[in-house]
């Protein structure tokens, strides 16, 4: 019987070092993006990103938590909005503030999650216009800590925000087309 926990204990230990080792393999930073082009003009597409308090018309992590408390500050919309949310298990809590406001073209934005992970990145939506349509990217990159590489090992963090870029671009699309 000992022997038998030992073995256990032994191929166990082993199968954790090795997904540690692996998790140590994989990149220091990660970078998720989406595109979609839509039949709008940049300037009409890149005040519902500017402003967080249109957020709730289109971002797919606003619906999660009907419950979901939000705090918007700084200024109204631009370089300096902040906007903070507290929610239940499904968008956690964190706060965003936009640094860069290029009108029409690009806003960047530090994005800093608490819970339930804690994470510093930064998203940013590029505006390219393509004849009478605009090309909208959202992306999202930072530093890959140890404990989301160990996560990497497991989920496929692009499928996974990636999916809900796609939504979000979606939504953007058919609010901005109408």
């Amino acid at each position: 019987m000992l022997k038998a926990i030992a073995i256990i204990a032994i191929v166990l230990a082993v199968g954790i070092a090795g997904i540690l080792v692996f998790a140590l393999t994989k990149p220091d930073t990660f970078r998720v993006e989406r595109s979609l082009a839509m039949k709008a003009p940049a300037a009409a597409i890149y005040p519902q990103v500017a402003d967080f308090h249109f957020w709730t018309s289109w971002s797919p992590y606003e619906n999660r938590d009907p419950a979901m408390k939000r705090t918007y500050g700084g200024t109204a919309q631009g370089k300096g909005a902040t906007y903070a949310w507290d929610g239940n298990n499904n968008v956690g809590a964190g706060h965003m503030e936009i640094l860069e406001a290029n009108a029409s073209s690009k806003l960047r934005i530090k994005l800093d999650f608490e819970r339930p992970f804690e994470g510093h990145n930064t998203a940013e939506f590029t505006f390219v216009p393509q004849g009478d349509a605009t090309l909208v990217t959202w992306a999202m990159y930072g530093p890959a800590p140890f404990m989301s590489k160990v996560m990497q090992v497991f989920i496929n963090m692009d499928n996974m925000i990636g999916k809900d870029f796609e939504a979000g671009l979606a939504s953007l699309k058919t609010l901005t087309e109408k």
